[in-house]
């Protein structure tokens, strides 16, 4: 081998030393779990399927691989404000798993410009001073989406037991999943909840960051190269008190070696929430780095903005136009079918 070659060699072998010795374990487990992410992954890409009918029957392109076997048990889109998520059953997990959909493709660059918005007090006595981002603790709390995930999740539970929930999503549905997580576990008392994201952006404050570790100590946001969200809102180190701030613990996916010898590693930064040798170590420039995680596309199947397609299955339509499919869960999609 030349001479380079060596030396790029031992330098990639380096890196890799380097960075597998930042794993992080608990007392009792690792708390990036890589099967998981991905695995939730599909569930998330799942999510951006048109044809509500193909999503709800899990019956999509996208409803396969890792996730067979899915049941939903509570679909809910918000028409009017673009939102959308899902409540179901992991046979394989034991566990509920809920589901919230990101940001259209063709409306990302408006959306980014939008994450100015200024903050707004969070009206939890347990986390007093904490400041987050209006526009996407609205999107959870004021919309139709918490009433039907805690819904779903209550279903979901009655039938098979006091299962753990694990909670994802996507862009700005990473935002709404961390709130939904956070609220499961202050204002319902909730125990088993995991959460875990992706490319999703800055939610709240220093203070809110602090208190939301105290509270999911093992959440996990998952970042990839230089994925421009996970940059916004700005983060400003002069204004501690001001400035949005990520909560822990991000995992970071980037290349490390040189050239020929360039591989993907999945980096465990540290429990900061904003690791100056993570994904802050690069410009976050990158749409394309946004809408692709651990090689699965994060993103509509359809340019047209919002578009839904509904098929032959019955749902309910509240008088602001938003819809949900429901139904008990254990029900076969031959029985779902037969019972319209």
């Amino acid at each position: 081998m030349e001479p380079r070659r060596w030396l790029a060699a031992a330098v990639l072998m380096c890196l890799l030393v380097h960075c597998c010795g930042r794993e992080l374990k608990t007392k009792h487990a690792p708390i990036y779990d890589p099967a998981l992410a991905r695995t939730l992954a599909e569930y998330t890409s799942a999510v951006y399927t048109a044809d509500l009918t193909q999503l709800f029957t899990w019956t999509c392109e996208r409803c396969g691989d890792l996730t067979e076997g899915f049941e939903v048990i509570e679909l809910i889109v918000d028409v009017k404000n673009c939102l959308q998520g899902y409540v179901g059953f992991a046979k394989g997990m034991n566990a509920v798993i809920v589901v919230f959909r990101g940001t259209q493709e063709n409306s990302i660059q408006n959306w980014i410009e939008d994450l100015f918005w200024k903050q707004l007090d969070l009206d939890y006595p347990v986390m007093p001073e904490a400041k987050v981002h209006s526009g996407f603790y609205s999107a959870y709390h004021n919309t139709t989406l918490r009433d039907g995930v805690v819904r779903g999740i209550q279903k979901t539970r009655g039938v098979y037991g006091n299962i753990p929930i694990m909670v994802t999503g996507h862009s700005m549905g990473g935002a709404m999943a961390s709130f939904c997580a956070l609220d499961l576990v202050v204002n319902f008392g909730l125990k088993d909840v995991t959460l875990l994201t992706f490319g999703q952006p800055r939610i709240g404050n220093a203070v809110f960051a602090s208190n939301f570790k105290g509270h999911l100590p093992n959440a996990i946001r998952v970042t990839n190269a230089h994925d421009i969200v996970p940059h916004l809102p700005p983060y400003y180190r002069y204004f501690p008190q001001k400035t949005y701030h990520h909560f822990p613990r991000e995992v970071w996916i980037h290349n490390v070696g040189l050239g020929t010898f360039e591989y993907s590693i999945e980096e465990i930064c540290d429990d900061s929430g904003e690791d100056p040798t993570c994904s802050r170590s690069v410009s976050g420039n990158s749409v394309q780095d946004h809408i692709h995680y651990l090689g699965i596309s994060m993103h509509a199947e359809s340019l047209a903005h919002c578009r839904i397609v509904t098929g032959t299955l019955q749902y309910k339509m509240d008088p602001a136009g938003n819809i949900v499919f429901s139904k008990q869960p254990g029900l076969s999609v031959d029985e779902l079918h037969s019972a319209q």
